[in-house]
């Protein structure tokens, strides 16, 4: 009897625990480090895109927080490669994570099938370590049933006048995406991405990853666009995946394998309080000021360890498209009017906020030209270097060839020398 008790105790105490689970955690999430790269804003960052240089520098920027991965664990974001293999009319494009010396895990791969002239079949495919097992995005199929390529809006960046938001209506099919045009075009030659540890772009630095749930709240915003234009998928549609990629040009990091096994990733999912500031930062800084630095705000900075978080694997390698947020207003009005009976206590309030506030990104802009100082001059030690290096070679080998030239002329002395002796005896 006292068993059956205790079994019933637990199997509440077990529905109850799953129970908080669920309502901690969203459906997007995978508990997987792929959680810090919304694959959905990369698609979309893909489709707005001009040149895969360009996508590799948005990829990257810290303006538009789209990457927060740390995948080697050093707590900054890691730089992500953009990189195109061409295999007859499809274009593999491998997303790869830079995560130390000749250390690189792949994040995601892009494939672009060009079937005939206004048929394009494109998918984006999330690898199995990071997202789980046929984790694949697309856009949505044409409505008509003959027509089987892809339509739909291009919300190329939506701009801003006056301090409002304005909205671009423009319609076209993939096959006319910028970068499916470009990629597609006659001259064009495979771009391959020259960065790698220790060399990167001007632009570029390092910065701090932000917890999971901010960087959710932060992308939720933005959701409802997301799941209008693009959705899961259960298989790669391009034959030659797997010879041509998989087993080919694939690389995996075993530090990726191992961190997933010791839970130093769940670290990023000990601050669940912070998903609506992640939405507010989002609306305060995307929507009401469009140059503003995404990092100048509430945003943390470091993570902390904490204990792990469980895998929710009834969702991993899908996502849906309930309606989480209210569709926001076409205009957005940014200027904020203190109150006419406003107290001295709330102008108080809003002082110490905005100190707050602003101590974190200081922090972080002198930690920032900290690091690019010591880049610069690590960059500046290496030129110098290899300088040092290429005039040694020239001494050299500019002294090879005055000695070489030496022994030429001894020798040629030495053999007039000698003809000459022998035609005096001969003429003796």
């Amino acid at each position: 009897m006292k068993n059956l008790v205790y079994t019933m105790i637990l199997a509440v105490l077990t529905t109850f625990a799953t129970s908080v689970r669920a309502q901690n955690y969203p459906r997007e999430y995978l508990g997987l480090p792929g959680d810090n790269l919304n694959l959905y804003a990369v698609m979309d960052l893909f489709r707005n895109s001009e040149t895969l240089e360009g996508f590799e520098k948005s990829l990257n920027s810290p303006d538009l927080r789209i990457n927060n991965l740390d995948l080697n664990g050093d707590n900054m974001v890691d730089y992500i490669t953009v990189s195109d293999f061409v295999n007859k009319k499809v274009h593999t494009i491998v997303l790869r994570a830079i995560l130390g010396p000749n250390d690189y895990q792949d994040v995601a791969v892009i494939t672009v099938q060009m079937l005939k002239k206004r048929k394009v079949l494109i998918q984006m495919i999330g690898d199995e370590a990071l997202y789980g097992p046929n984790y694949i995005i697309e856009p949505f199929l044409a409505n008509k049933s003959k027509q089987r390529f892809y339509v739909g809006e291009l919300y190329a960046d939506n701009y801003y006048t006056n301090n409002t938001i304005e909205i671009n209506n423009y319609y076209t099919a993939v096959y006319e995406w910028p970068l499916i045009v470009f990629i597609y075009d006659p001259h064009y030659m495979e771009w391959h991405s020259p960065w790698f540890w220790g060399y990167y772009p001007d632009w570029w630095f390092h910065w701090s990853p932000w917890y999971w749930h901010f960087y959710h709240g932060y992308h939720s915003c933005r959701s409802n666009h997301y799941y209008a234009h693009y959705h899961h998928w259960d298989y790669v549609r391009y034959s030659d995946y797997h010879d041509f990629y998989y087993n080919g040009i694939r690389r995996y990091s075993p530090q990726v394998h191992n961190n997933i096994d010791e839970g130093l990733y769940n670290a990023t999912y000990s601050k669940p309080e912070l998903r609506r500031e992640g939405a507010n930062y989002f609306t305060n800084t995307r929507l009401t000021n469009p140059n503003e630095r995404s990092r100048d705000g509430v945003a943390p900075s470091s993570r902390r360890v904490a204990p792990g978080a469980a895998v929710n694997t009834g969702e991993v390698g899908r996502r849906t498209a309930p309606a989480r947020e209210s569709v926001r207003s076409a205009t957005v009005t940014t200027t904020r009017r203190v109150s006419e009976n406003g107290s001295e206590e709330l102008r108080e309030s809003q002082r110490r906020e905005t100190e707050t506030r602003e101590a974190p990104r200081r922090a972080t802009e002198v930690r920032e030209a900290e690091a690019r100082e010591a880049q610069k001059r690590d960059m500046e030690r290496r030129e110098a270097e290899a300088r040092e290096a290429q005039r040694r070679e020239m001494e050299s080998r500019a002294a090879e060839a005055r000695e070489a030239q030496r022994r030429e002329m001894d020798s040629r002395a030495a053999e007039a020398r000698e003809a000459q002796r022998r035609e005096m005896e001969s003429r003796a």
